[in-house]
């Protein structure tokens, strides 16, 4: 007959107290009567190998180590006790047993006390392995660098995310998937001949915009509220000039009141690759974040345009991060992303940050897809009886 939960609980504590005893044969005796009368319990098998191992009896404490895992491959710290056995062999296989049982704790909803010294212990191995396997690469590395030269900027990437130091953020549109487009945070701006003729323009290009800051309602929340659309939080920013915009084109439509007085960038913008979808694009604006606004994590509508920033007044402290990549804008600097991967922007100075915000085509769209993709919205617009949703 086997024992019942009040005994098997009873020589657990025995022999968890005989092993903090130092009575190592009598830990491992009351352990074996577990074993032998309470079948299926790990803790006993655990408790055994630890007796046994204390009194040199290695291969008996690796069978009862063993035996543990079999009946409760997720018990924490079986995992730990076998990666500490492994790692005392040398054995480089250690390192998954301490982050299989991190990945255990992780999906407890709290660590329990008596666990918590156990998953500390995991989580200082495991980055001390991953400290030696990144030197190890970088090493081995090395070598094909001296025949082929510095990696390029995405092998770099590629071996920040494999060794965790980055992470891989997704293209995650809001309404609309085109596939087999790269995943890409911020693009080459060599791949674009015409952003040179945008820098060179900032100048004029600023002097325009601030015209029109001086001018009531020029700028207004980027973000404003629309009785036939919910009223989501959107970050706390519906109606909130902590973010504003002055459009010279929005959804399409270019806004004479402004754009007649920006001649200069107009004419800029003429010469640029500019979404034409009648209805939805383009949208061209000054963007203006005040002192201590935020712009919260969120997603683009659509995969098929890059948005492009050309920074015309940035006081120190202002970021701008896409996926897991921030960086701080520079005036007269451009830049190209993805705006259907996640990013968000911080003004953390005392003094406004302008930007101009433009969208262009992905140049990997064909022509032929480009117009397909027009069209597409077009026909949506007309069967939906509206544009919706949709922003730059």
């Amino acid at each position: 007959m086997g024992l019942n939960a009040g005994a098997i609980r009873s020589l657990v504590e025995r022999g968890v107290a005989q092993l903090q005893s130092g009575q190592a044969q009598a830990a491992r005796d009351t352990f074996l009567q577990l074993v032998r009368e309470g079948p299926g319990l790990a803790d006993a098998h655990l408790g055994l190998a630890q007796a046994h191992k204390r009194l040199g009896e290695h291969a008996q404490a690796s069978a009862a180590l063993d035996a543990a895992l079999v009946l409760q491959p997720r018990h924490i710290g079986a995992l730990v006790l076998k990666g500490d056995w492994l790692e005392a062999a040398g054995a480089q296989t250690a390192a998954s047993f301490y982050q299989a049982a991190l990945n255990c704790a992780a999906q407890l909803e709290a660590i329990p006390r008596d666990l918590q010294a156990v998953v500390a212990r995991a989580q200082a191995m495991c980055a001390r392995y991953a400290q030696h396997f990144e030197q190890g690469l970088h090493a081995d590395l090395a070598v094909v660098g001296n025949a082929w030269g510095p990696p390029s900027p995405r092998f770099a990437r590629s071996l920040n995310l494999l060794t965790g130091r980055a992470r891989h953020y997704l293209s995650a549109p809001r309404l609309f998937l085109f596939p087999e487009l790269p995943t890409i945070q911020f693009f080459d701006r060599a791949l674009f001949t015409w952003i040179d003729q945008l820098e060179a323009a900032t100048d004029s290009i600023r002097a325009e915009m601030m015209q029109l800051t001086g001018e009531v309602g020029s700028f207004r929340p980027y973000i404003e509220s629309d009785p036939s659309r919910p009223a989501l939080n959107k970050g706390g920013l519906i109606d909130n000039s902590d973010w504003s915009a002055c459009f010279l084109w929005k959804n399409g439509v270019r806004v004479a009141a402004h754009a007649d007085r920006c001649p200069a960038t107009e004419a800029v913008l003429a010469q640029l690759p500019l979404v034409r979808i009648p209805g939805r694009s383009p949208s061209v604006l000054f963007s203006l974040l005040r002192p201590g606004a935020h712009i919260p994590a969120h997603h683009g509508f659509v995969n098929t345009r890059l948005i492009v920033h050309l920074p015309l007044v940035v006081p120190a402290g202002c970021r701008f991060r896409v996926g897991d990549e921030t960086r701080e804008w520079e005036e007269g600097k451009a830049w190209l992303f993805d705006d259907t991967i996640e990013h968000e922007a911080w003004n953390t100075s005392q003094h406004n940050r302008v930007v101009l915000i433009l969208e262009v085509w992905r140049p990997e769209l064909t022509d032929s897809e480009r117009a397909y993709v027009s069209g597409l919205f077009q026909s949506i617009e007309r069967q939906r009886g509206g544009v919706g949703d949709w922003a730059i």
